[in-house]
């Protein structure tokens, strides 16, 4: 497969140049639900004339490491998670986080977006981020979690949700429509300081699946309690797990969505499990 085959486009991965030397990230999904924005390729050379075979020569040469390397010396102070070789000769992929940029083997220019495999059709930055941010569900600390059993609970889904989140109170009017299904909600208050004392309030409750439910879907307040919270190590799991926004969904065969899924949706991701 050649480069010719690869086509960009949906620059989702959202990253912006700051003072030429600097990478501001600004990412809402990474589950490639964001508006498609047109691919965006930026020389880091301050030239548009340098000859594109000059990256396809210096691509068996080059190596991650290398690569790296080069990223490194042009934007100090971006910590890159990973670099890998694509399929195609000349490209690599770079890795800051959960986000994604290609560059050639000189670092020469950078594209921003995502790679798509213009025979199949495929989004293979999307299949990254799949690979990548797949769970474990049995390996989840389902205790740490508020527990609501719909129906039967025979299908299983994770939640990520600040107390405060809007797209997850809209989550919850469409689990309003949802049967024989458990719900594990981990507390992640990451909006303002109200969003952990809610967080607190709802863990401490004597019914805390009937307080989570009056809150989020009636808007009544969870009453003041204390007790010992699990809050801290639930914001360290979403940390290791690269939880990045709220409602973020584990379901039960380990794949992610970020945002709240419409209806049809849901309904059908739940019954595929």
């Amino acid at each position: 497969m050649h480069l010719k085959h690869c086509l960009a486009v949906a620059a989702w991965v959202g990253l912006s140049w700051v003072s030429g030397s600097a990478m501001a990230q600004n990412v809402t999904s990474t589950s490639g639900a964001a508006a498609a924005a047109p691919a965006q390729a930026v020389s880091t050379k301050g030239s548009e004339n340098a000859a594109p075979a000059a990256v396809l020569s210096t691509h068996d040469k080059a190596t991650p490491d290398s690569v790296r390397a080069a990223f490194r010396e042009r934007f100090p102070g971006i910590e890159v998670s990973s670099v890998e070789r694509t399929k195609f000769p000349g490209l690599f992929e770079i890795r800051i986080g959960m986000d994604f940029v290609y560059t050639d083997a000189q670092v020469d220019y950078i594209l921003q977006g995502a790679l798509i495999d213009a025979k199949s059709r495929r989004d293979l930055t999307a299949e990254r981020v799949d690979e990548l941010t797949r769970v474990a569900f049995t390996d989840l600390p389902l205790e740490l979690a508020v527990k609501q059993v719909k129906g039967d609970g025979s299908r299983q889904m994770a939640v990520f949700e600040d107390p405060n989140c809007g797209y997850c109170k809209r989550l919850h009017q469409t689990l309003k429509d949802i049967d024989n299904t458990t719900v594990y909600t981990f507390l992640f208050p990451i909006l303002s300081p109200d969003s952990s004392t809610k967080a607190r309030n709802i863990w401490c409750a004597k019914d805390q699946a009937a307080t989570w439910r009056a809150w989020m879907i009636d808007g009544k307040t969870p009453p003041e309690a204390q007790c010992d919270t699990p809050v801290e190590t639930v914001l360290a799991l979403g940390r290791k797990l690269m939880v990045q926004g709220t409602p973020a969904i584990i379901f039960a065969d380990g794949s992610r969505v970020n945002g709240a899924l419409p209806l049809d949706a849901l309904k059908k991701k739940l019954d595929a499990l």
